[in-house]
């Protein structure tokens, strides 16, 4: 029987619930392909929230929080844009020579309350939450989370990757782009620019649909912030780490707080 782990991302996004959900639903961004040579060169990209991975079956990624960056840092238009039941998909076109990312990345507070003897829930922004008159509600809780998912893409030769330095990232001494079974990766976790020791980063192989188990690898971070990845065969990986952070307060009671980082990558054999 597959094992299915249940990760704080699950319960952390906007579209799936608040606090509780019976499986694993992973939040993904897959390209077309990860690595290319040429002029003008275009990708696809899939994006969705599913229970296998990189097979999309439940949710799509809602694409208003999407954006393509070029190595130079310009915004790029995410064109033939489609947001259908299961999953989103869209192309982006490479002009320029280097590292692209493609990142999903919201910040939502998770509400949930008791009234009339049923449980309410509500996802948004504090603005939002402030307009629904939540004060004295019996049972009342929230949680704040910050979440950013990625996939790099190189057109040419890889280039340097730009810290944002705020939530949960990876700085690469290995180029996510430059993945080879039987080599060893190695990211450095980051919070906020500030590196992150005992972190928890696990990592998966896709097509978990067609294992018996996910085989999921669990790493921890060096007291520099340091992983080291060692890929069990060439293909396509998931890889997540999520750090609580300080607790905030939100219309006078606590909130849970954390962030969540999710990376995708393709591994290519030796």
């Amino acid at each position: 029987m597959k094992r299915i782990k249940k990760t704080l991302l699950t319960i952390a996004l906007p579209i799936i619930g608040l606090l509780s959900t019976a499986e694993a639903h992973r939040i993904w961004m897959i390209p077309s392909t990860s690595t290319l040579s040429g002029e003008d060169q275009w990708i696809s990209v899939e994006a969705a929230i599913s229970n296998d991975l990189f097979f999309p079956n439940h949710y799509p990624v809602p694409l208003k929080f999407v954006k393509a960056t070029s190595p130079s840092g310009k915004e790029l238009e995410l064109r033939s844009t489609a947001e259908g039941k299961i999953r989103s998909s869209f192309e982006v076109l490479l002009e320029e020579k280097g590292s692209y990312r493609i990142a999903y990345e919201n910040k939502m507070l998770f509400v949930s309350w008791k009234e009339n003897g049923e449980y309410k829930r509500f996802r948004g922004t504090r603005e939002q939450a402030e307009e629904k008159e939540l004060k004295g509600k019996e049972a009342l809780k929230f949680g704040e989370y910050f979440t950013r998912v990625e996939t790099i893409v190189t057109s040419g030769t890889p280039s340097d990757l730009k810290l944002k330095g705020t939530g949960v990232e990876f700085s690469f001494e290995t180029h996510p782009n430059d993945l080879y079974f039987g080599e060893t990766a190695r990211f450095q976790v980051l919070l906020d620019g500030e590196p992150q020791a005992e972190c928890t980063v696990t990592v998966i192989k896709g097509n978990d649909r067609f294992r018996d188990s996910v085989d999921e690898i669990e790493v921890k971070s060096d007291s520099e912030g340091f992983i080291e990845i060692n890929w069990p065969s060439a293909g396509r990986y998931w890889i997540e780490a999520y750090i609580e952070t300080e607790p905030g307060e939100f219309l006078g009671k606590p909130v849970t707080c954390g962030s969540d980082y999710v990376l995708t990558v393709e591994v290519l054999p030796e």
